[in-house]
């Protein structure tokens, strides 16, 4: 009865997690560039004796879905979303460069380009746009401008685009992505391409994770009644027992 127990406990620990993950991707079907987390489990054969099919299941470090997400069009220059691959780059403190599929950009009272309270981080460090007339993002994250009062188009930066391999990024509690390893940073990637005047919609399918969610409670459930067995049995285990 006791392995009974723990097993059944293992399995509705692992269920538990697993539903925040899927609670976190559904809270976040609405935010730009969300990229929705995988849960992952693995199963541990019980050691001892009894039958060798008998296994406890483990959570393990989950993955992200990398996949994109619909473009939706705003006609807001500061709105730019990355067709296929890549991210954009974000200064998450001091010496701490992050990456992001999130690109509602926005400047802040000194022209800086920021995304939430993060600096938007160009080739040479965080992007400042000088007051502009007219503001256009080429589809390589050129940023160029017509000063105010009129004159030549210039440059004034360039967005950070960024692909490295998926396999070294780990997404952190902020939910921005970090290359692996103290201060890795990815370099900038040419074959990055953009769109001004959309956003990326997240990659999290709601029916889908609305559909697991409820086969995990009822999972959840079988295993709460496997544990009432586990006592039920134990307790007439002890009526014998006592009889005895």
């Amino acid at each position: 009865m006791d392995k009974l127990l723990f097993t059944a406990m293992s399995g509705a620990s692992r269920i538990m997690m697993a539903q925040q993950v899927h609670a976190n991707n559904l809270a976040n079907v609405n935010t730009t560039g969300f990229r929705a987390d995988i849960e992952q489990a693995e199963s541990i054969a019980v050691k001892g004796e009894g039958y060798k099919s008998r296994t406890l299941v483990a959570a393990r470090a989950g993955g992200t879905d990398f996949s994109s997400g619909a473009l939706q069009n705003t006609d807001n220059p500061f709105d730019i979303a990355i067709r296929g691959e890549g991210f954009f780059a974000v200064q998450a403190g001091e010496n701490d460069e992050a990456y992001t599929r999130s690109g509602n950009f926005h400047l802040d009272a000194d022209g800086g380009l920021m995304l939430g309270n993060r600096p938007v981080m160009g080739e040479g460090g965080p992007l400042v746009i000088p007051q502009y007339q007219q503001l256009d993002v080429g589809t390589d994250g050129t940023i160029s401008i017509v000063p105010q009062g009129g004159g030549l188009v210039q440059e004034v930066g360039r967005l950070k685009l960024v692909k490295p391999d998926l396999d070294n990024v780990r997404k952190g509690e902020d939910g921005l992505f970090r290359v692996a390893g103290a201060g890795a940073q990815a370099d900038m990637d040419e074959t990055v391409s953009v769109a001004s005047g959309y956003l990326e919609s997240s990659n999290v399918n709601a029916i889908d994770s609305l559909i697991n969610n409820m086969s995990l409670s009822r999972n959840f459930e079988f295993q709460v009644k496997m544990m009432k067995t586990a006592e039920d049995l134990a307790t007439a285990g002890n009526r014998i027992i006592r009889g005895s």
